[in-house]
């Protein structure tokens, strides 16, 4: 295992390189770039267009070179642990990440808390009264969860919170606390906030594993091992969970992979949609601007993440599953 893991551990570095040429390359598709856009938004609204200013400018980003020069350079900074200034905020893009992606983190692992704390309840229970009552019941709010629009769910919550409770839950703070230090009074006024765009982001991913889990421990519950266990008086809950629930949880530790790099992007539709402050807008924004350093980061801090939780969820896999070896 100790061979294996350091051998992916050097795979990843080629494969981020690839990975940040390519994104370079996708950025640099669209025609123009930041400024070109610029002095198109500043020639809609009348305003003089200083081309001095724009040379001066593209020399100082490294825009006139070749595309070749300036991925070298930003992949150079990039690796020092500079990403770059942005160009519509004008600061550097560490700082601006930074100052979001606390938030996005204490989201996304309330969201990540709350989807498999429930995926896996429902999705144990469901498999083990099969064809009961309950289990017709999560089925069918499951199929609904993954058939409603999660920027329609939140606008509902969002309906049902101002009606019925009588508070307004669009962003994470109210008007008061948006720009006040942090206190516990603020902390508190974040957790009333907080539990729609984490029961909003967290159903599609809730009911679609509620469904896999359900399948997976079916299918391990009508083996032989198991009905030989429970045939020697073993007591159901070890029968349940001492090997077939250990087996039918590989698909939550295999989708590490792609959960590491959404406590980064979070659900940018919904984030839009409740003005959430985390970094999902921050780079849907960036691509539209086309600000290639602040997409730019953003897009190889998923890579990275990507790439490290494919290596845990391999990890995970061979540490619970003892069929998963690797050597």
């Amino acid at each position: 295992m100790a061979t294996y893991i350091v051998r992916r551990v050097f795979y990843m570095i080629p494969t981020l390189l690839v990975i940040s040429f390519l994104s370079f390359l996708i950025m640099q598709a669209p025609p123009g770039d930041f400024l070109t856009s610029y002095i198109a938004e500043l020639s809609a609204s009348g305003e003089q267009v200083d081309l001095e200013l724009v040379e001066s400018l593209r020399a100082t980003y490294g825009l006139d070179e070749p595309w070749y020069v300036q991925y070298w350079l930003w992949i150079s900074r990039f690796v020092r642990g500079d990403f770059g200034t942005s160009f519509e905020w004008n600061v550097p893009v560490r700082e601006l990440i930074g100052q979001r992606l606390a938030l996005t983190i204490f989201i996304s692992m309330l969201t990540l808390l709350f989807t498999w704390i429930v995926a896996l309840a429902i999705g144990v229970y469901s498999a083990v009264y099969q064809y009961s009552i309950g289990d017709y019941i999560v089925t069918t709010i499951g199929f609904l969860g993954l058939a409603t629009p999660n920027f329609m769910l939140a606008l509902i919550l969002m309906y049902i919170a101002f009606q019925v409770f009588g508070i307004s839950v669009g962003g994470l703070f109210s008007p008061d606390y948006t720009n006040a230090p942090w206190t516990w009074g603020k902390f508190v006024d974040l957790m009333k906030h907080v539990w729609i765009p984490v029961i909003v982001i967290g159903t599609a991913g809730t009911a679609s594993l509620i469904r896999v889990m359900r399948a997976n421990l079916l299918d391990e519950l009508k083996k032989p091992y198991v009905v030989t266990a429970q045939a020697k008086g073993v007591p159901a809950w070890r029968a349940l969970f001492k090997y077939p629930f250990r087996v039918a949880i590989n698909p939550f530790l295999s989708t590490i992979g792609w959960l590491l790099p959404a406590l980064i992007s979070g659900d940018i539709i919904v984030s839009v949609v409740l003005s959430l402050q985390t970094t999902g807008p921050l780079y849907y924004r960036a691509l539209l601007s086309q600000d290639m350093f602040l997409a730019g980061g953003l897009l190889m801090l998923l890579a990275i993440l990507t790439v490290i939780g494919t290596l845990l969820s391999d990890i995970l896999l061979a540490w619970v599953d003892p069929r998963v070896r690797y050597e």
